[in-house]
């Protein structure tokens, strides 16, 4: 199975292991905190990075919409990382592969890194949010919150879990954090720091590792 299906707020999800969530009801994918183009922002402050990891992340976005056939796509805030993502072969990169997808709706909740960075380009055709959007189903915010009708659907944390073994390993791996009112997805981008959290009794957790999504 290349999803695990989830019972959250009386709605069947099923978590991907591309770090996307998908709502089969209404043919919707769900990710946070892509932060495209945060290597370029490395590369701009002199920081030597290699180039394609956009690209990389898009393939990845690309799986997840070719497998489920999706119709919508929603980010959940921080789509580019900084201004100096949009380096021309950033935006070009995006732009061919929105082309890709013309038929595809999305819709972009606006996120702390969405404020500095700026709204996308207009050939990218996507429509922008200021979080939260009201209920009932759910609540969509980029920043983890408790809202008083619905349940919100969150990001920003770049989600994590520290596992440690009997040999005192240690790994940390991504994970969908779900509470009593709130969710937070894992960050969409691989390249980003990860923040360990600590849930509550009663909260779920489901790991990404590798090609699996794994309840704790």
């Amino acid at each position: 199975m290349t999803y695990l299906p989830v019972e959250i707020a009386n709605e069947t999800l099923h978590l991907l292991p591309e770090r996307a969530l998908y709502w089969p009801r209404t043919a919707t994918l769900l990710i946070a905190d892509p932060h495209f183009g945060k290597d370029a922002t490395f590369r701009a402050h002199a920081i030597p990075l290699p180039q394609g990891a956009t690209n990389s992340e898009l393939e990845r976005l690309s799986r997840a919409l070719d497998r489920t056939g999706a119709q919508k796509l929603i980010i959940l805030g921080d789509l580019l990382h900084t201004a100096k993502s949009r380096e021309p072969t950033v935006l070009d990169t995006v732009t061919a592969w929105r082309d890709r997808y013309a038929a595809l709706a999305i819709h972009l909740v606006r996120g702390n890194h969405d404020r500095h960075a700026g709204d996308p380009p207009d050939a990218w055709r996507m429509r922008v949010l200021d979080g939260p959007t009201p209920g009932p189903r759910w609540v969509l915010n980029h920043e983890p919150h408790q809202p008083a009708v619905g349940y919100a659907l969150t990001g920003h944390l770049h989600s994590a879990v520290q596992l440690t073994g009997k040999g005192r390993q240690s790994l940390k791996l991504p994970c969908f954090w779900f509470g009593a009112k709130c969710g937070v997805l894992p960050a969409f981008s691989a390249f980003v720091d990860h923040g360990t959290i600590r849930p509550r009794q009663g909260e779920q957790i489901f790991v990404v590792a590798d090609d699996r999504v794994i309840a704790m």
